[in-house]
């Protein structure tokens, strides 16, 4: 026999496991299915154009990102992080220049149609454009390049940094048209261009010894992108640095540009991979445009794979057998051959060569698969980030993938439904969620009963 103060405690953990219950029911999946359903109505996933969602995406992530970087900047935490450390280095500043990427088109594009978002995004995200830049420049946040490259690290190589550093300056004066950091960028952009044009091979290392021709490209296009801003000429340069990706820089198996290359010989090693691929192929459109369609050809003939459930580019070619599932720093999650990161920038490289056979079920995807919560959170992309150096690398990746656009206006669409994918995870979020609520409302009526037969 139970005291009476039992049977009260009993009784209430019943009452909070309830309210537990319905809590996760509503916040966690009945919302996000409800969310979903009106966000894939959006045309824009079909027609190429800007989704109205992406602008409520940048207004919740301005929310937080300005304290976060502001406090990453202020605290000199970068400089405490291991250099060898890749997602507590390289992803604060790629989470910087997505956002400052995605921001840019967003300020454009709200320029030219105004019905999306009733506020100015450069307005709204002012302060967070300012800390994006700081932690850009910051000194400390420069201290993993230091530690590879020593106090030089403007000057020598260092590709992949020096890449992102013109990147986000350029990103930042088009926003704000503030020109307080022109100099840097002058000084980087004429440096880094000469570096690369003087190279053997058109190949310049991102760390000593490494070289990723994934990062030439990128590095290329920011470049030739700071021209109009400088009123500089690269249209010679950009043209000759496409020898880095012919002759032995190619993989042999696939055609394509291979994953790493050495920089000193000029020969590519290790297969093509749907990581590299995919991101070349958002910015080689507008280096390259007819090398860029062959490319984007036979990559989709090679890593492109429209299953029974879900479609997606492989991390390798679909030639090459490889794990049912692995986790690599750069390629994300490998599941059944498909690549997390390869078909996420696989959906920014399809909405640039407008794709819309692969940018449709590869945004619905991507989108079903995000786990939008009422806070305003990217919940899969949030876990998916480094929660202590970079917890807006997911987030910020994914709009700025989400707010690519098309470079060519010529594509061969048909129609084309949602993948099984996201009926299934549609009905994921609706059959836990009601799961939940009907366990909450028995315990409810349980205890209802329990309390009507003592009350007798």
């Amino acid at each position: 026999m139970i005291t009476l103060s039992q049977y009260y405690g009993k009784t209430l953990i019943s009452y909070i496991r309830s309210l537990v219950l319905a809590f996760i029911a509503f916040y966690f999946l009945l919302y996000p299915a409800t969310r979903l359903i009106q966000d894939l109505q959006d045309p824009a996933l079909k027609n190429g154009q800007i989704p109205q969602f992406t602008y409520r995406w940048h207004r919740n992530i301005s929310d937080g990102f300005a304290s976060w970087a502001m406090d990453r900047v202020e605290s000199r935490k970068a400089s405490k992080v291991a250099f060898l450390d890749i997602s507590g280095t390289e992803w604060p500043m790629f989470s910087a220049v997505f956002y400052l990427w995605a921001t840019e088109v967003l300020q454009n594009n709200w320029q030219k149609n105004q019905s999306n978002s009733e506020l100015m995004p450069k307005k709204y995200a002012e302060e967070s454009i300012k800390a994006a830049i700081k932690l850009i420049i910051d000194p400390d946040n420069a201290s993993w390049v230091v530690e590879h490259w020593g106090k030089n690290y403007l000057h020598q190589e260092n590709l992949f940094y020096r890449m992102l550093l013109i990147a986000g300056l350029t990103s930042y004066q088009n926003i704000t048209a503030d020109n307080q950091y022109e100099a840097l960028l002058r000084d980087q952009v004429t440096n880094l261009s000469a570096e690369i044009a003087a190279s053997p091979y058109g190949l310049v290392d991102d760390y000593p010894g490494q070289c990723y021709p994934v990062d030439m490209v990128l590095a290329i296009a920011v470049i030739k992108r700071a021209d109009e801003l400088l009123g500089s000429d690269h249209t010679l340069f950009v043209q000759r640095s496409l020898r880095a990706f012919q002759g032995g820089r190619l993989d042999v198996k696939t055609g394509l540009p291979s994953y790493s290359a050495n920089s000193r010989t000029g020969m590519g090693y290790g297969d093509a991979r749907g990581i590299g691929l995919s991101l070349m192929l958002i910015w080689a459109p507008e280096l390259w445009p007819e090398v860029s369609q062959q490319w984007y050809e036979q990559y989709t003939k090679q890593f492109w794979n429209e299953g029974f459930i879900i479609s997606g580019f492989y991390e390798f070619s679909k030639k090459i057998p490889v794990e049912a599932l692995f986790f690599e720093i750069d390629a994300g999650p490998v599941v059944g051959g498909y690549g997390t990161a390869a078909s996420g920038f696989g959906l920014a490289a399809a909405r640039v060569n407008n794709k819309v056979e692969q940018a449709y079920p590869l945004a619905t995807e991507a989108l079903v698969a995000s786990w939008p919560i009422p806070n305003g959170t990217l919940l899969i992309p949030k876990l998916l980030s480094n929660f202590t150096e970079a917890p807006y690398l997911g987030e910020t990746a994914l709009l700025f993938v989400m707010t690519r656009e098309k470079v060519f206006n010529n594509s061969q669409n048909r129609n084309i439904s949602l993948p099984y994918f996201v009926y299934l995870f549609l009905l994921f979020y609706v059959l836990s969620g009601m799961a939940c609520l009907v366990t909450s409302i028995r315990i409810i009526i349980k205890l209802h009963r329990a309390s009507e037969w003592r009350l007798r």
